[in-house]
């Protein structure tokens, strides 16, 4: 007999009768992550609920994943060194997953700096089911909208390990969508990610 000690043998997978084609049927559309990562000020949570409205508008059913609405609840009391970055990601993807399987198109607007952290969310989703976007904003742009002021206070010392300050953004090499804000207006971006949309989930 298992040791109560020992969860993992105690743990087991429950099949359910209804799947997700069942629901994705009901909904009339496939489940996806659209995973837009870029800087802080980049236009990311501007751009997610704009998409938002337009899938909406469409009949469309989803669910915005906000990273600052996460360190509210699911996150909190996570703080912003690697391991626990990694740890929030790992978080949202398993959160984004059963979404997915709901048959939901979820909208995960997270910085995601690191090339591994935004491959451990492809991995705990899966690859087919997540779309990599790349809201490309110049460095300085950023720093100059600063809506919160972060950008002043970790240029001024007062915040450590501030992404794209003191801390590393690895750009997506090959992201499914590329969204470079300073030559391509916002609405024609939603729009690209929204014809993606369609030939993904056919």
């Amino acid at each position: 007999m298992p040791s109560i000690n020992n969860h993992d043998s105690c743990i087991v997978w429950h099949e359910h009768k209804i799947k997700r084609s069942d629901r994705e049927k009901l909904k009339n559309q496939k489940g996806c992550v659209l995973w837009l990562t870029g800087l802080s000020g980049c236009g990311k949570s501007t751009i997610a609920n704009l998409l938002e409205e337009r899938l909406n508008e469409k009949g469309r059913h989803t669910y915005l994943l906000d990273g600052d609405n996460i360190r509210h609840g699911l996150s909190r009391g996570l703080g912003f060194s690697e391991e626990d970055r990694l740890e929030n990601i790992k978080r949202v993807a398993e959160v984004a997953k059963l979404f997915v399987d709901a048959g939901i198109i979820v909208i995960a607007s997270f910085i995601s700096p690191l090339k591994k952290h935004r491959q451990a969310a492809k991995e705990i989703i899966g690859s087919g089911d997540f779309v990599e976007i790349f809201i490309d904003t110049p460095f300085h742009e950023c720093v100059n909208r600063d809506a919160k002021g972060w950008y002043k206070r970790a240029l001024n010392g007062e915040i450590e390990s501030y992404t794209g300050v003191d801390s590393p953004y690895e750009k997506p090499e090959k992201p499914d969508v590329y969204i470079k804000t300073c030559e391509i207006d916002i609405n024609e971006g939603i729009a690209n990610i929204i014809s993606l949309l369609r030939l993904k989930t056919k």
